[in-house]
């Protein structure tokens, strides 16, 4: 009887974390045959007031194409089946075990937003920063702060994937060319006031190994203000590297490009950014107590692909360094997490604690398998770990939540005082942002402060609160 009575309502689902990976679990749960014959029903958690996650907080501002992908999210949150719950932070307004009281199945896709550890001396001098806590700053994020240290004219950052490219370029650029994107005021005015003149790069490999996208690499060379250097002996390349390139289209364009800017002469505009390969950093370089210059060792290919020192070294001389080797995904209250990997264990999207699977507890994106790839690989993972959720299904081994019913988590969340917002309540907030951007005629103009988010998001929510 109690098996009937479960196949007779739809699949309940909590998803934790709104960004592209969780949306596109909902969107694999909505496909799949049990949306038709039995329903679902799929409730999205999400710690900020707005969706989208790395979208919004995690794409550079002068990125229009990919943020476009938006646009493919947002038909995924119109579907009625799709309820996003907003301003909720799991751990703290609502636990695991609430969730396992309220669904059938837990969904975690929190992505990652802290940096990977780098393990250089100098790396906490005052002028040593995470590239990720500079890309929370440009992009609005509530939780940073409103301002940024940009005094040095001379910059380095380490890594050389796209974050590397972002952070390079809105440091190279100026604020009057990143003001018809969204960026808030306080991220306008950090920007006119920043002083770099000098932008450099640095990979400990070389261009047949770079992680740029051929795109982004090509981006750079748009700004009128900005040269884009590559030294010709940096254009180097051994078996493995030949290798990879006849591998991968992507790897092949991506060392052409950087060959093109190494055979040209260089142009006068304003600001230089300077791609340096076979360059280690193995110190950042102080002076009472604030940075003066990073040091890199020369490396060179072992005819793998791989590198090996030299012995070499060359003292940059830079007045902050940034680091962009990588993204951390943090560990939530009440499930196993794997501090070395930066992952929840699991086995295809089950997540397991010392090798059995967490009845009714599943993961997908960056928290599944660490922060590689681009957004549309999350794909994948998730059509894998729904495909394990629609299995343990058929199985009858999902967990058995005591209270199903949609209304309960409103009610639990109600009766906890969570400010939560809604779907409805990110369509005000959205319409706000574009009205302050048609003011003065641009797209959007991103709302930071959390508290102004809530009030455009949920006026009358944020008017009963005051009002008690």
């Amino acid at each position: 009887m109690h098996n009937l009575i479960i196949n007779l309502r739809p699949l309940r689902v909590a998803i934790v974390g709104a960004g592209p990976a969780g949306i596109y679990a909902a969107d694999a749960l909505m496909k799949s045959d049990t949306a038709s014959e039995r329903g679902v029903s799929i409730d999205l958690f999400e710690r900020m007031p707005a969706p989208f996650g790395l979208i919004r907080y995690g794409v550079a501002p002068d990125h229009p194409r990919i943020k476009g992908i938006i646009t493919a999210l947002h038909k995924v949150l119109d579907k009625p089946q799709v309820r996003l719950l907003g301003n909720v932070d799991f751990g703290t307004d609502i636990t695991v075990d609430d969730l396992r009281s309220l669904y059938d199945a837990v969904i975690f896709s929190t992505g990652a937003t802290e940096d990977r550890a780098m393990d250089v001396p100098g790396i906490d001098l005052d002028g040593s920063f995470g590239a990720a806590q500079f890309v929370a700053w440009y992009d609005g994020h509530p939780d940073f702060s409103r301002t940024w240290p940009l005094g040095a004219e001379k910059v380095a950052v380490i890594g050389v994937g796209n974050v590397a490219l972002d952070v390079a370029r809105v440091l190279a650029k100026t604020a009057d060319e990143l003001l018809p994107t969204e960026i808030p005021p306080n991220v306008y005015d950090g920007l006119a006031a920043n002083r770099a003149v000098e932008v450099h790069v640095f990979g400990r490999r070389g261009p047949a190994q770079a992680k740029f996208t051929p795109l982004e690499l090509k981006e750079l060379d748009h700004s009128p203000t900005i040269e884009v250097i590559v030294d010709p002996e940096d254009i180097e390349y051994d078996e493995g590297s030949a290798v990879a390139r006849r591998a991968s289209k992507i790897t092949d364009q991506v060392a052409t490009i950087i060959e093109n800017y190494a055979i040209r002469e260089p142009g006068d505009r304003p600001h230089k950014l300077f791609l340096h390969f076979f360059e280690s950093p193995v110190e950042i370089l102080g002076a009472d107590g604030k940075v003066i210059g990073l040091r890199t060792e020369r490396t060179r290919l072992d005819g793998s692909g791989n590198v090996t020192p030299t012995g070499a070294f060359t003292d940059w001389e830079v007045g902050a360094v940034y680091r962009a080797v990588g993204y951390l995904s943090d560990d939530l209250p009440g499930i196993p997490f794997d501090t070395l990997a930066g992952v929840i264990p699991n086995e295809a999207g089950r997540v397991v604690d010392e090798g059995a699977h967490l009845t009714g507890l599943y993961t997908t994106g960056w928290v599944k398998r660490g922060p590689i790839g681009l957004i549309g690989h999350t794909k994948g993972d998730a059509n894998e770990t729904v495909e394990c959720i629609l299995d343990d299904m058929r199985a009858e081994s999902l967990n058995t939540p005591d209270t199903p019913q949609e209304s309960a988590v409103l009610e639990l969340l109600e009766s906890r005082d969570v400010q939560f917002t809604t779907w409805d309540g990110w369509h005000r907030l959205d319409e706000h942002e574009r009205s302050l951007g048609r003011a003065e005629g641009r797209e959007r103009i991103k709302v930071v402060e959390r508290d102004d988010m809530l009030a455009a998001a949920e006026p009358d929510k944020v008017s009963a609160r005051r009002r008690s």
